[in-house]
């Protein structure tokens, strides 16, 4: 049973590592560009006054 207990509390604290290194490569803003690509189909990153722009042209119909 220690053994198991052994794996287990080993597999919990890689899976923390993992989950700090990701978060940091997420927060970087250099590294962060390349990974999250959605923020650029979402229109997350596009200047505050085009995305107006865009909302009044969509109401205007």
């Amino acid at each position: 049973m220690k053994s198991i207990e052994r794996v287990i509390i080993k597999l919990i604290i890689i899976q923390f590592i993992c989950l700090v290194c990701s978060q940091f490569l997420l927060t970087n803003p250099k590294i962060a560009t390349y990974l999250t690509k959605i923020q650029l189909y979402e229109g997350v990153t596009k200047q505050l006054n085009e995305v107006t722009e865009e909302v009044y042209h969509q109401i205007d119909r």
